[in-house]
């Protein structure tokens, strides 16, 4: 694992490959955080307890500066796709698995996720854009948008000149 400065992991985050894992500065990884991916994650992220990321050391999460993962939600790097076309598990030996989708989720800077939501396989979060809480995202974000519901739809604009001039005073040159 390579790690910043300033970076605190609960002694009960789980992190299965952490060779697979880059850590920038200023990052807290909180309690019972669980992660079966590739792991990069950028400055001033945090990570909140109960937070998972599943898909096993194929796929990956990508997670800029400034992105927060708010309590309980989840992040689905990689799943069977329940087609019936193989048996359903990650111990099934590869020739006789279903289908898979193996696709990494990343969260552009800025962004984030409240509390219980999920993120499905191979979705990016744009910059600025936001996932209100207990919403389930299946498609790729527009900038500097809040999301929410099941599945998640656009419900409001976000302003980004604050971010951008705090992200400065921290020494982060964006626009």
């Amino acid at each position: 694992m390579i790690k910043g400065d300033d970076v605190y992991i609960s002694p009960s985050a789980e992190i299965r490959r952490p060779e697979l894992c880059k850590i920038g500065n200023h990052v807290a990884i909180d309690s019972f955080f669980y992660c079966t991916t590739k792991l990069d994650i950028g400055d001033y992220v945090h990570i909140s307890p109960q937070v998972a990321v599943i898909g096993g050391k194929e796929t990956a999460l990508y997670v800029e500066d400034f992105c927060f993962l708010s309590v309980g939600s989840k992040y689905i790097c990689g799943s069977e796709t329940f087609h019936g076309a193989g048996l359903i598990g990650p111990l099934i030996p590869k020739e006789y698995q279903d289908e898979q989708q193996l696709w990494p989720i990343t969260l552009k800077r800025f962004s984030g996720a409240l509390a219980n939501s999920v993120i499905l396989p191979g979705v990016t979060m744009a910059e600025g854009s936001v996932l209100g809480a207990n919403s389930l995202l299946k498609e790729d974000t527009e900038p500097w948008t809040v999301y929410a519901g099941n599945p998640a739809r656009p419900i409001r604009k976000r302003e980004m000149h604050q971010a951008y001039d705090y992200a400065e005073k921290l020494g982060y040159k964006y626009q």
